[in-house]
């Protein structure tokens, strides 16, 4: 019986099971990236679809026509995917000079002394040879030299002419697992390569007049009213709230303060400025309202919408969400528009078949899967949730079937893409998405349009929105500074999500039999039963199996389910692990114990910047931080949710400078350090933020030790202890905290950044108990030739050894003598600048060792 249902309303929507059928295609052929898949295997499959249809009978033929749908989609993606190749691939291979001439593609970034922007070739000349590349997209950064520069460069707009010269190079790619994937981001793009320019003096402008422009023109002008837009935004709200505003109102979501961004994605609730679908419908609302109030007729009305959308889209960026609404709310207009609209399902999911067959690429969008899965659960399941939901209040009960049912539905990319989800988000956005959807934006956007007729009175209206933004961002601050209701989530798989969702719509389904077998029960029943009595106690017994089986089964395994989500690893017998982080010029180490699962954090790389007075204007609005845009989100995809012992062997900029984003974002329980304290606002504020997390400072000392599990002692050999408790120290290199640690049989050592003195107190002093030779040495100070001695190397013989250090560094690490030292002795060595980040696992013993770049290649 409930297979019928489910063929009954397959059968009365064909467009759902060919999007998904179409979807399903493209998933596969993403996957598998089979070399075959092309225009000529589309043709094929389109041919015996088309003969299928025609001809097909029988059982299989509609498995048949299923299957030749999906072949149909992922040949072609396979020929999309195939013609994304560059012109310059047999050219160039990593790196060329570059000169000629390119086109303006995108809006003109300028962040401090940094201007970026994707550009066209017109004509191009590598390595002193002309090139056919006209049409190559190229993504353009430029450092600028001079503080007048910016005033050039922010002159610049789409089409604009450029004749330069600088350095091609293919973006780089993930160096640390599960890290992100630039050159793939921008492959997606259809950009595969990068051009770096020192300064404007090798730059020529060539402005275009409209005429010249061409193609370009629309995109211009709808550049400069965002422009002109954003800049009304800024005198017409608070400077605190400006870069909010722009990006509810326009999309400008590059303004947005950083703090303020990380104050809404803890709470879930960045989406309200991603322009989607609920922009589209406060804006849409506002214009009927108007429109109805002018005396207009619906059918003109409705025309009057569907022009306007194609403008909003561009004005407000064209982002895949806003692609993926505005073409959804065109489709849904012109069939109210003709008396059709019955369905929304049909409608989103014809939208989004559109938008794919366009772009295959917008499948992989964390935004466009994420607006798609969240407005087709709302589709199908509000009707069905609401009706569960024990309140009489109409508009509440939606309220509640909304919020809940968007949060199911993006929990699983929510975590996958972000590793993390608060406890408090139903409620915050139970309160925020009415509180901005009923009153910041629709007042939001009549203060804009106001103020751009008239700027005091859209100053006005301006002033009563700051207020009630004031009070929203209060109110959001105060929930996201409870970290209790924080949790950090590791990245599930696509089993998890696919048995997530299955598990989710079992339960729905299982409660709406019981509430309806419930409500059936207590009110008497109407009219004739035409049920035989046959039919009859099928019923009865498939409702008994239902509420029975099906319902506290799905409920249960749903909870099983998350709870194995969020801690995959518990209860499996683990190896131990040691993994050397790529950050860059810096040392960051990741361990967990075999036995115990405790987790060990050694440093956190930093971001090391040189600026002299009067260089102010260099700074950016939100500057790239180690700690923030790769150590974070590296610890939470690993599922790290706690750090047991966060280690900081010295206070060098490289090393604790991506440890404040650490204990900002992830409980840490001891802060274990050298005993000094090296003067500075910006350590003050590391330790400072440790203690107000209520984390324990532990100063180490040589002699000290720490047992991690029963597999797991760390024992430390320096620095040696000192008369007073905590000490003033500026050089820190000579005070690195050294450690050795026997670990399932295995024998590591850990250096820091000492220098030679350090490594000759430590030989004389005397390792007490510690069995060497070793298996594993940190070299200390990236290789540096101040460290690494051969009476170290000698005393340690190290099987392997592992640097730390910076690709393409201007210190001229690692040493060529280090590195000389290390090959006579006979050591493996694995560095993070060619390497990318190395990762040993211990099992048995034995130490398994990958790392990033080489698995890659």
């Amino acid at each position: 019986m409930v297979w019928d249902g489910v063929q009954s309303w397959l059968r009365s929507r064909p467009l759902v099971v060919f999007a998904l059928l179409w979807i399903a295609g493209y998933a596969g052929a993403c996957s598998l990236e089979l070399p075959w898949l092309d225009i000529r295997t589309s043709l094929v499959s389109g041919a015996l679809l088309g003969a299928a249809a025609l001809f097909g009978s029988g059982l299989w033929k509609k498995p048949l026509i299923a299957l030749l749908i999906i072949a149909t989609a992922a040949a072609y993606y396979g020929q999309y995917d195939q013609g994304n190749r560059s012109q310059l691939a047999g050219v160039v291979t990593e790196e060329a000079e570059l000169a000629g001439k390119i086109s303006v593609a995108s809006p003109v970034q300028v962040d401090g002394d940094r201007v970026s922007f994707q550009a066209v070739a017109e004509s191009l000349i590598v390595n002193g040879a002309e090139t056919p590349a006209r049409g190559e997209r190229l993504q353009v950064s430029i450092r600028l030299l001079k503080r007048e520069e910016q005033a050039l460069a922010e002159a610049w707009e789409r089409g604009d002419r450029l004749e330069l010269s600088g350095t091609l190079r293919a973006p780089e790619g993930a160096r640390n697992f599960d890290g992100f994937d630039y050159r793939r981001y921008l492959r997606l793009q259809h950009i595969h390569w990068q051009l770096s320019i020192k300064g404007l003096s090798t730059v020529t402008a060539e402005k275009l007049g409209w005429r010249d422009v061409g193609f370009w023109n629309p995109l211009r002008h709808a550049d400069r009213l965002r422009q002109q837009l954003g800049d009304r935004i800024e005198r017409l709200f608070p400077k605190e709230q400006s870069g909010f505003m722009k990006g509810l109102l326009i999309g400008m979501a590059e303004d947005f303060e950083p703090a303020q961004f990380d104050m809404f994605s803890k709470l879930g609730l960045t989406h309200i400025i991603a322009v989607s679908g609920l922009h589209v419908a406060v804006f849409l609302g506002c214009v009927l309202w108007v429109l109805r109030r002018v005396g207009l007729t619906k059918e003109k009305t409705l025309l009057i919408c569907i022009g306007l959308m194609p403008l909003y889209i561009i004005a407000t960026g064209a982002l895949p969400s806003i692609i993926r609404a505005g073409v959804m709310s065109m489709i849904g207009l012109y069939a109210a528009y003709r008396g059709k609209l019955k369905d929304g399902l049909h409608v989103a999911l014809g939208a989004g078949v559109l938008i794919l067959f366009w772009d295959p690429y917008f499948m992989l969008n964390v935004s466009f899967q994420l607006s798609y899965l969240v407005t087709l659960g709302l589709i199908v399941g509000v009707p069905r949730v609401s009706r569960l939901i024990p309140v009489r209040q109409a508009k509440l009960r939606d309220a509640l079937s909304i919020a809940l049912v968007a949060q199911f539905m993006s929990f699983p990319l929510t975590i996958y893409y972000f590793n993390q989800f608060s406890f408090l988000s139903l409620e915050a956005n139970l309160l925020m998405v009415p509180a901005f959807s009923a009153f910041t934006m629709p007042v939001g956007m009549i203060a804009l349009f106001a103020g751009m007729v008239w700027l005091p009175a859209g100053s006005v209206i301006a002033w009563v929105v700051a207020k009630g933004n004031a009070l929203f961002f209060w109110a959001i601050g105060l929930m996201g500074r409870w970290d209790t209701f924080q949790t950090i989530w590791p990245s599930p798989n696509g089993l998890w999500i696919v048995v997530y969702y299955s598990l989710a719509a079992i339960l729905v389904y299982s409660l709406t039999v019981w509430r309806k077998t419930r409500d059936e029960a207590r009110s008497p029943k109407a009219g004739p039963n035409l049920l035989t009595a046959g039919e009859e106690i099928v019923q009865h017994r498939l409702r008994t199996l239902t509420i029975g089986g099906l319902l506290p089964l799905s409920g249960l395994g749903l909870c099983i389910w998350l709870a194995y989500g969020y801690a995959p690893e518990m209860g499996r017998p683990q190896g131990g692990q040691v993994q050397f982080i790529d950050v860059g010029q810096g040392d960051s180490i990741l361990i967990r114990s075999p036995a115990a699962g405790k987790v060990m954090l050694i440093d956190g790389g930093g971001t090391v910047t040189f600026r002299k007075p009067g260089e102010e204007w260099k700074q950016r609005r939100d500057p790239y931080e180690v700690g923030k845009k790769l150590l974070v989100p590296l610890l939470k995809k690993r599922g790290v949710q706690r750090i047991d012992y966060l280690l900081l062997t010295h206070q060098d900029a490289d090393h604790y400078g991506g440890l404040q984003a650490v204990l900002e974002q992830v409980p840490v329980d001891r802060l274990l350090f050298n005993g000094t304290l090296k003067p500075g606002a910006e350590v003050e504020k590391l330790f400072s933020t440790a203690l107000s997390k209520g984390t324990e400072l532990i100063a180490m000392r040589s002699g000290d030790g720490l047992v991690l599990d029963q597999r797991t002692k760390l024992d430390f050999l320096y620095p040696q202890p000192q008369d007073e408790a905590i000490r003033l120290l500026k050089d820190q290199n000579p005070s690195s905290v050294v450690f050795y640690m026997e670990m399932d049989g295995t024998r590591w050592l850990f250096t820091g950044d000492m220098d030679q003195a350090a490594e000759r107190l430590v030989l004389q002093q005397g390792t007490g108990g510690v069995v060497r030779p070793i298996d594993v040495m940190k070299i200390a100070h990236h290789g540096s030739k101040s460290s690494t001695s051969p009476e170290w190397l000698s005393a340690w013989q190290p099987k392997h050894a592992v640097i730390s250090v910076g690709a393409h560094n201007v210190y001229g690490h690692p040493n060529p003598g280090v590195l000389e030292r290390l090959t006579n002795g006979g050591t493996a060595i694995h560095r993070t600048d060619r390497d990318g980040e190395v990762q040993m696992a211990v099992k048995g013993g034995r130490i398994f060792i990958r790392s990033k770049l080489k698995e890659a290649s």
